[in-house]
């Protein structure tokens, strides 16, 4: 065996339509190159998962340093708009250096719960005031070099942030936000470089934060690129109010007109859509990243993904808000929400929901090759337990069941991210207290 290749044996394992009992992996440089099914017992020197191991999964949707309003944020009452305030006042707070503890720490998190890969929609680029740090992606830079250190992947959504809404300028909290027009912004985010662990995506944060006329700016340095491009849709119903007094049509039709939408383009939240927009979203191809847990906290409302999906629009989940970072939450709410939207049980097999989880989040942010247990896909695996007091008892064919309606992140025994193991034993290899280096992170930004 050489020092690149690594074999693990899997109890039971999700192949992506079942579960097969007693399955052996070779892993050569990062990736699965053979899958040995009918292996009863684990072979000499391999490392062994015991419980359900899936592909690893995606978080499509992450803003790191709202992990430090987790329950602050609980206590009144309020809306979307209130909430956005408390944001602020955190936001103005951030540097490179409290950005990056509280970021590795919460990626740690996230590997700690089966996460392999996050999509960081990142818009905190400049120190309070505005002024551009020496280096102009010190902060950018800091989330890329937390994501390493956790032993993640992360997408770089560099995020287009330059009005406060249709005509208006930044708040004074915004400033630090805004590069001033696309073309400023597409010069200093052009100075990101991608890694082995990391690549580069454009987000535009929303039609009220971006000017009609420089939507397309944005679009066209994601395409130049051929990379990821993500923007919040039609999270607020004031938001589309707002948009149709100023331009006279919706957020989706607003983005449509000015070459936003298509395969490499996702649109977070999607919740208040008309059936126009939706056949627009999905005839387009443009995916959809719902993110349930954050959208009921914040009152937001339940967006209609089965309808989406079933007009084309791929499906993948995020934490976003981080008021609990969970995909096997976020993939079981998905579900439980439409049910109590159509009152109608069934919508997604749990297969179909693992996959928005998994390959079809890490596709969302430009991993290819990510979500499946097969010869050829990256070695990213997380094991869930199959005896705690959440999953124990159901059949190991049913596991997939299991997964989403029953475990929670914290059944996740193992995390292998690109053969590398990340989490051994619910154990995190690299950040050896993640609960302290939380509170920690958390703690500085209150001084």
């Amino acid at each position: 065996m050489t020092a690149t290749q690594r074999t693990y044996w899997l109890e039971h394992a999700w192949l992506g339509t079942h579960v097969e009992p007693g399955v052996t992996l070779t892993v050569q440089d990062g990736r699965i190159s053979a899958v040995r099914p009918d292996t009863p017992a684990p072979p000499p020197g391999a490392e062994i998962l015991r419980g359900l191991t899936l592909p690893g999964l995606a978080n499509a949707h992450s803003h790191a340093f709202h992990r430090a309003l987790r329950s602050t944020v609980q206590v009144g009452s309020g809306t979307f708009w209130t909430w956005r305030e408390i944001m602020y006042a955190t936001a103005e707070r951030l540097t490179p250096d409290t950005c990056h503890a509280l970021a590795r720490a919460v990626y740690a998190e996230m590997a700690l719960a089966g996460v392999t890969t996050v999509g960081e929609f990142h818009y905190v680029h400049h120190a309070p005031g505005g002024t551009p740090y020496a280096d102009p992606n010190a902060m950018g830079e800091a989330l890329v070099a937390a994501a390493a250190e956790a032993g993640i992947r992360i997408t770089l959504l560099d995020t287009a942030y330059l009005s406060s809404g249709f005509g208006r300028p930044p708040t004074a909290h915004q400033l630090r936000f805004s590069d001033g027009d696309a073309d400023t912004w597409a010069e200093r985010c052009s100075l990101l470089k991608e890694r082995d662990h990391a690549r580069i995506g454009a987000a535009i944060h929303s039609v009220r934060a971006v000017p009609a006329r420089q939507l397309a700016t944005v679009a066209r340095w994601a395409e130049e690129r051929r990379a990821p491009l993500h923007v919040h849709l039609s999270e607020q119903t004031a938001e589309n109010d707002a948009c149709r007094e100023a331009h006279g049509c919706t957020p989706t039709q607003l983005l449509a007109l000015h070459g936003v939408l298509g395969p490499r383009t996702t649109g977070i939240h999607n919740t208040h859509l008309t059936a126009e927009d939706v056949s627009l979203i999905g005839g387009s191809g443009t995916g959809t990243c719902m993110c349930p847990t954050t959208e009921r906290d914040l009152a937001d409302g339940i967006g209609p993904a089965a309808a989406l999906q079933n007009e084309g629009s791929p499906l993948s989940l995020g934490s976003d808000s981080h008021a609990v970072i969970d995909l096997f939450e976020e993939a079981r709410a998905m579900e439980l929400n439409q049910r109590l939207r159509t009152r109608t049980r069934g919508h997604w097999t749990a297969a179909a929901l693992l996959r928005a989880a998994s390959a079809d989040g890490h596709a969302a942010l430009g991993w290819d090759g990510i979500g499946t247990i097969e010869a050829g896909a990256r070695a990213d695996l997380v094991t869930i337990a199959l005896d705690s007091v959440r999953t124990a008892g159901p059949l190991p064919r049913l596991g997939a069941e299991t997964a989403v309606f029953a475990a929670t992140a914290a059944d996740v025994r193992h995390t292998v991210v690109s053969g590398r193991h990340v989490v051994r034993d619910g154990e995190h290899t690299l950040v050896p207290d993640v609960p302290g280096a939380l509170a920690q992170a958390v703690e500085a930004l209150r001084a």
